[in-house]
């Protein structure tokens, strides 16, 4: 029975969310962090969950405002060109590719809170042609009568494009107008009168020809946005908890129908007539300040939240009234309050919509037929909604979360929740090192590594919230690293006797020695009987910083996934460059200069021939370290992209892969093909594993030769399979409705339903293959000790909670 020794001491405070923004083709989310980082969401309409892509470690010390996306033209990515704003007065275009911010518009020393770009029109005065907008009248004709929320917005590009128009809302009370060229430069046009006080709020209007601007006098400016002439001047604050300049109007939201949606530092968000100026409604249930909006494709519904935690969805709905006899019965369209929910502890401060319009699905069976299954079980409520073309409501705020619900079902199901483990710890283990056989934990925080010493305390039980347990593991910190720069990645070698870590500017590579008394002052302390010393070792200069780093198996190299593309071998013994690899796709362009996207993850086998690199989009490339040489390319398995991996101790040339689809491969890579398992298994895999919770983001291999297993998890559940076992089919005997009990005590929430009982207990850790574990905490880390004991690094939710800057739900901000 594997032995499995948890911890919870690893500190983890993930940072909060700032901005949301959809791409362009509405099949990527972004989201901007106060850390100065910004996350590539793949947005997921199926059971396994969203797919965090990419991370670009942006500068720290900027915080974003605001988030955008505009058409690339024919040559850039379909999901368009990403902007931010941020407080200082910058603007920053965040490369998808290349994983790089970069200034493109240099702070003036004002505050930019928020900016917004001018949709497509069909109006050659506005530079874009064939994108059809609706009439105001009549593009908005859904009404409570109607459910169809597919958006009627024209998602193609259009013929002919000039550069995109982009509103920038001013600290000063300018709000500028720039266009951005296809060098990414943003070209400025002209300002528009300066407003009392700070422009906090701005928007287009759907045909682009009006600009709605709020700011913190309490009042929303409606401008010609040809002519800079201001057409009307709305006060905001009738219906709310206050009035005249106290009020800081947040956001704007126009819609098709002409109505232009407002939310305020009073807890109000009203309605307008945006041609006349007048106020069509105004609700006040929100506890304090409203700071986002959102609304349907179709535009017939409206989202809001804000600072207490709430969000509310608003519907248009149609009311027909009396009329004088032998006339048409007169209808009068209002907003309604629909109801709310509250999934986030604490501010909201962004939402968004997605409609998925494609799914990560598997390749075709090469001719294998699947196996025939019943109706798919359904537990989490998110299964029940989210598919193809169902547009789908984001939120996200200072509780770090991201939470998703249905826009056309908002209040009949609970909110998903996509990152249960939000900016997880980077965390690798060192088991049984050569100091005295002591298992060592590299932690990788925001600015500092720990190197910690794991110590269990053995006595087996059965822990109802935490699945099973072989005791409790201590860890004793040993070195502390602190860098003043923000940390990328890290790795630690598998005897303990090195570790690195990377930054924006350079690689640091540090070595653990016994002690030899030698009089000079060095950094100690004591494992086992032996005293340790920490150095820092010399490293050849002109290495670029990295994204990915690891260590060969004997710890005598280290691969580096540079910046720039190319990946750097390291000789530690000589501190020597010996070897640059640059991935390519066709093995005969090896010394062409590098095209390939940056490598995010490598993992070596134990004999120390085999490097696999994965790139951010999935592409996997295979080289060969005893001849130098590339020598496979694999492109994105099931076009999903790679979550973890590694290499079978048992067999050096099986690469194990898992993917964001949740699929698992056996690589033979000697060979350059699927492996015996893959070719017979990976298309049928059990049902249980293909509802595993969560998205699979690490394994782990016993460290034996001999073993056939590995286990492979998520922040909710783990699961482990035998390589040596057969993939049985379900025992529909032994599952309820078809589906496994164990999946069915898992709520959408991670926490367990009900305990376990003693029968479940033991046929959840028998020996029936592709069984799952799932988990009451978040889990940040499982690796093996030995063969027959696993480390769980986990944190509950509450104390990762108790430990942010902010208060929760505070019921008034106000300010800028």
């Amino acid at each position: 029975m594997l032995e499995v020794y948890r911890n919870s001491s690893v500190d983890w405070k993930p940072s909060p969310v700032v901005a949301l923004a959809t791409s362009v083709d509405d099949s990527q989310v972004a989201a901007a962090r106060a850390d100065g980082s910004v996350e590539i969401w793949l947005v997921s309409p199926g059971a396994v969950g969203w797919h965090c892509q990419l991370t670009i470690h942006g500068d720290p010390n900027t915080i974003v405002s605001s988030l955008i996306w505009c058409r690339a033209g024919s040559k850039g990515l379909p999901c368009g060109r990403l902007f931010s704003s941020s407080l200082d007065g910058s603007i920053s275009h965040w490369d998808l590719f290349n994983l790089k911010q970069t200034t493109v518009l240099e702070s003036v020393g004002v505050s930019i809170f928020n900016m917004a770009v001018a949709p497509f029109v069909n109006d050659t005065e506005n530079g874009y042609l064939n994108d059809n907008v609706g009439d105001p009248e009549t593009s908005d004709s859904d009404t409570s009568d109607s459910e169809d929320d597919s958006d009627s917005d024209d998602d193609h590009a259009p013929s002919v494009v000039v550069n995109p128009r982009v509103a920038l809302a001013g600290g000063d009370g300018f709000l500028q107008i720039y266009s951005i060229n296809n060098a990414d430069e943003f070209v400025y046009i002209k300002s528009l009168p300066r407003v009392n006080g700070s422009i906090l709020s701005v928007a287009w209007s759907p045909d682009a020809k009006f600009i709605y601007a709020g700011s913190t006098d309490g009042m929303i400016r409606i401008w010609d946005a040809r002519g800079g002439i201001e057409k009307h001047r709305i006060t905001v604050g009738l219906g709310g908890l206050g009035g005249g300049s106290e009020i800081c109007v947040w956001a704007l939201l126009p819609l098709r129908c002409g109505t232009l949606v407002s939310a305020d530092s009073t807890g109000s968000v009203q309605f307008w007539d945006s041609q006349h100026g007048t106020l069509l409604q105004a609700h006040s249930y929100h506890k304090g300040d409203v700071k986002a909006l959102a609304a349907a494709p179709s535009h017939n519904r409206v989202f809001s939240a804000g600072s207490d935690g709430q969000v509310i969805l608003y519907k248009l709905s149609s009311e027909t009234l009396e009329s004088s006899v032998g006339s048409a019965p007169n209808v009068m369209k209002k907003w309604i309050y629909v109801g709310y929910t509250r999934a986030h502890t604490h501010d909201v401060r962004a939402l968004t919509v997605a409609v998925p319009i494609s799914r990560e699905d598997p390749l075709p069976d090469q001719g294998r037929k699947r196996a025939r299954r019943k109706e798919k079980p359904v537990d989490f409520s998110y299964l029940k909604w989210a598919h193809l073309g169902v547009p789908m409501l984001i939120s996200a705020g200072d509780d770090t979360k991201l939470f998703t619900y249905p826009v056309k079902e908002f209040t009949q199901f609970s909110p998903h929740d996509i990152c249960p483990a939000p900016q997880r710890v980077s965390i690798q283990l060192a088991p049984n090192t050569e100091f005295s056989q002591t298992s060592l934990l590299l932690v990788q925080g925001s600015h500092s590594l720990d190197l910690l010493r794991v110590c269990v305390k053995p006595g087996p039980f059965f822990d109802m919230a935490r699945g099973p347990s072989g005791g409790l593991a201590s860890t004793n910190g040993l070195f502390q690293i602190k860098s003043s720069r923000k940390i990328i990645c890290s790795t630690i070698s598998n005897s303990g006797e090195f570790f690195a870590y990377s930054d924006h500017a350079k690689i640091s590579l540090f070595e653990l020695k016994k002690c030899i008394r030698s009089g000079k002052k060095e950094v100690k302390c004591k494992v086992g009987e032996s005293e340790l010393t920490l150095n820092k070792r010399n490293f050849p200069r002109k290495l670029p910083f990295a994204h990915s780093m690891v260590f060969s198996f004997d710890s005598s190299r280290l691969m580096i996934a540079g910046h720039d593309r190319r990946i750097y071998v390291v000789d530690l013994h000589s501190s020597e460059l010996v070897h640059t690899f640059t991935p390519c796709r066709d093995l005969h362009d090896q010394e062409l200069p590098p095209t390939e996207p940056p490598i995010t993850k490598m993992f070596t086998s134990s004999d120390g021939q085999w490097l696999a690199a994965i790139n951010c989009f999935g592409d996997v490339y295979v080289f060969n370290l005893e001849i130098q040489r590339q020598h496979w390319y694999i492109s994105r398995l099931d076009n999903a992209s790679v979550t973890a991996g590694g290499f079978s101790p048992r067999n050096n040339n099986v690469l194990i892969l898992t993917t964001s689809s949740n699929q698992v491969y056996a690589l033979d890579v000697e060979e350059r093909k699927l492996g015996d398992w893959s070719r017979q298994h990976t298309y049928v895999l059990p049902k249980r594993f293909q509802e595993f919770p969560g998205e699979v983001i690490g394994l782990s291999f016993p460290p034996s030769p001999s073993t056939k297993s590995v286990i492979v998890y998520s922040a909710r559940a783990m699961c482990l399979i035998d390589f040596g076992m057969p993939v049985d089919r379900d025992d529909e005997s032994e599952m309820i409705n078809g589906q496994d009990p164990a999946l069915r005590n898992l709520q959408s929430n991670g926490k367990l339903k009900r305990k376990w009982t003693d029968s479940q207990t033991k046929k959840l850790f028998g020996r029936k293959n592709f069984e799952f574990i799932p988990f009451g905490d978040p889990v940040l880390f499982i690796g093996h000790l030995s063969k027959s004991s696993v480390l769980k690094i986990y944190k509950p939710w509450m104390e990762v909670v108790r430990n942010f800057d902010s208060a929760p739900v505070d019921k008034h901000t106000f300010g800028t």
